[in-house]
């Protein structure tokens, strides 16, 4: 029976899955363990290459550092548990965060700053101003009031023979401002019509494949 850490290689880096070959930076880990928590929850193999090879936890240091990194460096701090196990005669640390329900969490930076990020397949990204504003409405009791002007549709319209559009276009293309601009796509994603969609370089908005919309509603 293949062990639970050599399953869990098997899958490579994702959302919810990281590899860390080494713990050295409580700042840079703490960036890992709050994209986790603000996203879907996850693990963090500790002592795992990139490429999937065994390296071994160094010294119980690396432990420390995580807990460090968990409660001195994210605000709030990031709740997490961990499990050692022993392979091939290396110990491997397996810390689980779960998604937390007290999103947003910031990580600080090595200039005293602090930042939200977010997990998207096996990346890091800060957290922008559009999402951040969607998490922090998602939950709150009074619905989201959306009327069909002309920039609303337009949006629908464009996405509707183009597959995405930036922020940016949208702004150029519908000729608003860029505060309005953005308080229609957080309306249209916390209602689900929009998507949010990131690479390294850019974000853009496409069409959510199970939205059901008209005009009335």
């Amino acid at each position: 029976m293949l062990h639970h850490i050599t399953k869990l290689i098997a899958e490579g880096e994702h959302q919810r899955l990281d590899f860390k070959f080494e713990i050295a930076d409580a700042h840079k880990i703490a960036r890992t363990l709050v994209a986790f928590a603000n996203t879907d929850g996850g693990r963090l193999l500790v002592g795992v290459k990139d490429n999937g090879v065994l390296a071994g936890v160094r010294s119980e240091e690396e432990y420390y550092m995580v807990e460090a990194a968990a409660k001195m460096y994210c605000k709030p701090a990031v709740a997490f548990s961990v499990k050692e196990w022993n392979l091939n005669k290396k110990t491997i640390l397996e810390i689980i965060i779960p998604k937390s329900p007290q999103r947003p969490h910031y990580a600080q930076q090595q200039d005293g700053t602090w930042k939200a990020y977010h997990r998207v397949k096996d990346q890091n990204f800060i957290v922008n101003r559009i999402l951040m504003r969607v998490w922090k409405l998602e939950n709150t009791p009074k619905g989201v009031f959306l009327k069909f002007s002309d920039p609303e549709k337009f949006l629908l319209e464009h996405l509707e023979t183009n597959v995405s559009i930036t922020l940016s276009k949208f702004i150029r293309l519908s000729g608003i401002s860029r505060p309005k601009a953005e308080s229609i796509l957080v309306r249209f994603m916390l209602l689900k019509i929009l998507q949010m969609n990131f690479t390294e370089n850019l974000t853009f908005f496409t069409l959510n494949p199970s939205a059901r919309l008209t005009e009335n509603g």
